[in-house]
């Protein structure tokens, strides 16, 4: 992880993120990837950037807000129950821990910045 240091830049909507394919147990399309990278932990929150490329995966939440820089899609919260989003450059989302959510991107990638809760030391539990 890199730290950003006090009056250093970086561009959250080009800023480079290396996609992987999502891991088997989230997989609904095998070809959705995502990628991601920590920008730095402070004030007791980790804050980084999120991709999702087009394609659909489901995910267990972190206790997390975020913010969409760019993209579409649809978030869906499969328990609890709640209604779907639609989202858009400018969404502000809150998630709680333990969420499982359906995420469907259509055409192109989604980016979001993030914030959520830094892990302790020790604490090697997702």
């Amino acid at each position: 992880m890199s730290r950003l240091s006090a009056g250093m830049h970086v561009n959250a909507n080009t800023h480079a993120l290396d996609h992987q394919p999502v891991e088997p147990w989230q997989q609904i399309d095998p070809a959705a990837t995502t990628g991601s990278r920590v920008l730095d932990v402070c004030f007791g929150a980790e804050l980084g950037l999120w991709e999702m490329s087009a394609g659909r995966m489901k995910d267990i939440e972190a206790d997390e807000v975020f913010v969409v820089l760019s993209g579409s899609g649809t978030l869906e919260f499969v328990s609890p129950s709640l209604p779907s989003i639609e989202l858009q450059t400018g969404s502000v989302v809150r998630l709680t821990e333990g969420m499982r959510t359906r995420w469907t991107m259509r055409d192109s990638p989604l980016r979001k910045l993030y914030i959520l809760s830094a892990k302790e030391d020790g604490d090697d539990s997702d």
